[in-house]
């Protein structure tokens, strides 16, 4: 014949099984050591920033922007971002809107006036 009988394959003992599972229950250990612990710690970090923002700290946004807190509310922040020549309408403040999530990263006081 060219077909060869088949025969099952006995489950095998516990042990047996439980040693199969060891790669993969090894590897998601490993993964929430390397990548989902440390996510969790900067998330964390994240929000303990954004609710000690205070009027004068000076921070990034997301989008690369850099000014100084004028106003702090609820969900949002206002950041001045500069402020207007002398000749052109005094020296104003622009100030813009911002969600708090898009605040990055809080500067050290004196790091504007630096750049």
């Amino acid at each position: 014949m060219l077909i060869s009988p088949a025969y099952a394959q006995s489950a095998g003992s516990t042990e047996q099984q439980i040693v199969g599972f060891l790669p993969i229950i090894l590897m998601f250990v490993v993964l929430y050591f390397l990548m989902i612990r440390p996510q969790m710690k900067r998330a964390k970090e994240h929000k303990t920033m954004l609710e000690a923002l205070k009027r004068g700290d000076e921070v990034v946004t997301s989008g690369g922007l850099i000014g100084r807190v004028t106003k702090v509310g609820e969900s949002y922040v206002t950041i001045e971002v500069a402020r207007t020549p002398e000749g052109k309408g005094g020296d104003a403040p622009i100030e813009m809107n911002f969600q708090k999530a898009a605040v990055q990263t809080l500067l050290p006081n004196g790091t504007i006036k630096a750049i």
